[in-house]
């Protein structure tokens, strides 16, 4: 027999997941198709969630009605009731998050070999090429998060998340592992001395990767990386159409050369980013100030002064639209840093550059159906530095690519991807590196299994892969270190394996 609790709570709850479903509609217009298709799978997961934990919930009910020998009161049901539909909507309790990727990447001779989206020399000054049969690694992220609402109103969330990453491929990997916490931070938001522009705006503090990264997913790129430990607040209104987000992240660069001046028990200095984020619609203008105390005491290995300040920026534009040709959507972002600001994505990251340090950088992707079994997401990104680690040095990449897909079936889709990278370096004698020019290309086809294709965003998938990567002669004399010129990998090389990459 169906109790009365049974009854009233997956009422609630339709209507709790009903509200959700017209929101993540809503969402479309303003977010694209693919931003659409990844809410939706988010949504599916929380709705399952949701009805395993109404479930628990109606057991409960019945079990205390059983103690009792009678049925709730009316106070008591609503209160058990408004529990589960906060459960629902995911605004309270405990959820699980993953990113994972492993796979085999065997060469011709069948042995392994060389790979990864960083693999050319471009790669050292964040040049990557097409990661689609080009990943030799298992990484791997486990995010826990638990969230809080209170009688008041005002909401919690706390969040760790432990991530590592190595490239062997044996099952106990514990002398090469990295394993980390990555993330440690609590933010609140709906507090309710919380007023004026602030109303919205939510409050964080401890370790964490900034909210509004972005990244070109098929580069393992990120357009801007900011990350550390520190605190912030977002979402401030400072206008009907200005939105905006301050922060201060702290980094640590330690372990390096010392010059005779420097207190040689000081060997560490630390970074701090000040960020202000700025939001008028679609546009978006980030500014970033860096100081390193007694960063300029380093030694750097080209023997010139290490920067200890440098400035940062960034314009980007987030469309909702496949660049106004068609559904889909897109980003681009020019991104220009002086000082330690020219390490222009991972913000903060570097140490060992100039004073005179200046580089600037492109990238945009985009991502549409051609037709409605065919999908593509091109993308481009370029970047120019000059007195980088050296004075006179310069850098110079561009790098195309694109991805293409064929839904043949319900679990079974045909993945392509293209990619070429040309590179033009005068390292300026830095490390012993010599001057190289010359492009790489890749080439590769990927049959991909998954439970229910749709979209570049879904995901679980099983990949079996063949990649064919060559490249000019002149790159394997770049450096005696990279992965270029090394034994059995000169160019014109085939590789071949299988893949695994999850995200929920």
């Amino acid at each position: 027999m169906t109790s009365p609790a049974s009854c009233k709570i997956k009422s609630p709850l339709a209507i709790a997941i009903a509200a959700a479903g017209l929101a993540a509609s809503g969402l479309a217009s303003a977010q694209g198709q693919d931003d659409l298709e990844a809410r939706l799978a988010e949504l599916e997961q929380r709705i399952v969630a949701a009805e395993r934990r109404a479930e628990v919930a109606e057991q409960r009910a019945e079990a205390a009605e059983r103690e009792s020998g009678q049925g709730l009161t009316d106070d008591a049901l609503e209160e058990r009731l408004s529990a589960v539909e906060r459960q629902a909507s995911g605004e309270e309790g405990f959820s699980f998050g993953a990113y994972a990727r492993s796979g085999l990447l065997i060469g011709e001779d069948g042995k392994s070999t060389e790979g990864g989206p960083y693999v050319t020399p471009a790669g050292s000054v964040g040049g990557a090429v097409g990661r689609l049969g080009n990943e030799p690694d298992t990484y791997a992220e486990a995010i826990f998060n638990y969230k809080m609402r209170f009688d008041n109103g005002a909401k919690a969330h706390y969040r760790t998340m432990i991530a590592d990453g190595v490239r062997t491929s044996n099952d106990w990997t514990s002398e090469e592992s990295n394993l980390n916490v990555r993330q440690v931070y609590a933010e609140f938001s709906d507090l309710p001395g919380f007023t004026g522009a602030f109303e919205n705006a939510s409050i964080w503090a401890g370790k964490r990767f900034d909210r509004d990264n972005f990244d070109i997913h098929w580069l393992d790129s990120d357009f801007i990386f900011l990350a550390g430990t520190g605190g912030g607040l977002y979402d401030v209104q400072l206008a009907d159409s200005w939105k905006a987000n301050f922060s201060v992240y702290g980094r640590s660069f330690t372990d390096f050369p010392i010059i005779e001046e420097a207190d040689p028990n000081e060997n560490d200095t630390d970074s701090f980013i000040y960020t202000a984020n700025n939001y008028f619609g679609n546009w978006q203008w980030m500014v970033n100030g860096m100081t390193a105390a007694d960063n300029d005491m380093r030694l750097l290995q080209s023997g010139d002064t290490a920067a200890d300040d440098g400035f940062h920026t960034m314009i980007a534009y987030h469309g909702d639209s496949f660049f106004g040709l068609s559904e889909g959507n897109f980003k681009a972002a020019v991104m220009h840093g002086q000082g330690l600001g020219a390490e222009v994505k991972g913000l903060g990251s570097n140490g060992d550059l100039t004073e005179d340090a200046a580089s600037t950088r492109v990238a945009l992707y985009g991502t549409t159906y051609l037709a409605p079994k065919w999908r593509i997401a091109p993308a481009l990104m370029a970047e120019n530095s000059e007195d980088r680690f050296a004075e006179g040095d310069e850098y110079l990449w561009a790098t195309i690519n694109a991805r293409l897909a064929n839904e043949l079936t319900d679990s079974f889709e045909m993945q392509y991807e293209a990619s070429y990278q040309y590179l033009d370096f005068d390292p300026a004698g830095f490390m012993g590196r010599n001057a190289a020019a010359g492009g790489y290309t890749k080439f590769t086809i990927a049959p991909t299994f998954k439970p229910d294709v749709g979209g570049f965003w879904q995901r679980p998938e099983v990949r079996v892969f063949a990649s064919f990567s060559d490249w000019d002669e002149e790159l394997n004399d770049y450096a005696a270190d990279d992965a270029f010129g090394s034994e059995g990998f000169a160019g014109s090389e085939w590789a071949f394996g299988v893949q695994t990459e999850v995200w929920f």
